[in-house]
């Protein structure tokens, strides 16, 4: 095996996309394996690769990690993007945190029931525009910065740019309220590692589709 760290979970986007996000930006290249099937899955429960039968699973450093949290404060705290100290890892874990709850029901929206698609639509944008994004549209106005801590590039910044980007790409405009997000999301678009992570050709996954909702199904069904 080489010495990338190597990523196993669904070819789709899911609980392993800001994974893939943080790796990218430190200018990581990863190998992954797709599971298409149950048996594929359930062997690696056997196998005793997944420590609580689930996935993401992240081999590294000779480790085999699961739990997405963990994998990412691990690459975070590797690749020096987990702050100086203490103070700054806990605003750091923080945002993250915060990030992660809009990120969720993004996750969850392409297994809503097609009569509440509109409704969980609505609710992405409401939380997005009042809840989530204004926390650091104030943020980077208050201390007039680059990057959300320490003013250096962070865990943080890697994946408020995703989470923009996800909202954007269902709620188009939801940034013209929030110019200083509009700034930061240029910024970062331009950092080369982010830059070459959003283009064509790039280990990114597409939005998910009906088939990727249907293998998740087929593989997770109990």
């Amino acid at each position: 095996m080489s010495g990338k760290p190597r990523l196993t979970y669904l070819n789709g986007r899911g609980r392993m996309e800001p994974i893939r996000w943080l790796l990218a930006a430190a200018g990581v290249e990863f190998e992954e394996v797709y599971l298409e099937t149950k048996e594929q899955y359930e062997k690696l429960i056997k196998d005793g690769f997944l420590l609580f039968q689930q996935v993401p699973l992240v081999e590294i450093d000779g480790m085999k990690l699961v739990q997405t949290r963990a994998i990412m404060s691990y690459i975070a705290g590797k690749y020096n993007l987990y702050g100086k100290d203490l103070k700054e890892r806990a605003l750091i874990d923080m945002y993250v945190e915060g990030i992660s709850d809009l990120m969720q029901m993004i996750l969850m929206f392409p297994f809503s029931p097609p009569d509440a698609k509109e409704k969980n639509l609505e609710s992405i944008k409401e939380r997005a525009t009042n809840r989530y994004f204004p926390v650091f549209e104030k943020v980077l106005k208050q201390h007039g910065q680059d990057f959300l801590v320490g003013n250096k590039f962070s865990w943080a910044d890697v994946q408020l740019m995703e989470a923009i980007l996800a909202v954007e790409e269902k709620v188009p405009g939801v940034l013209s309220g929030f110019p200083q997000l509009q700034v930061f999301k240029t910024k970062m678009s331009n950092m080369p590692t982010i830059k070459k992570f959003l283009q064509p050709g790039s280990p990114r996954k597409p939005p998910p589709d009906a088939l990727y909702v249907e293998t998740v199904l087929k593989v997770f069904k109990k």
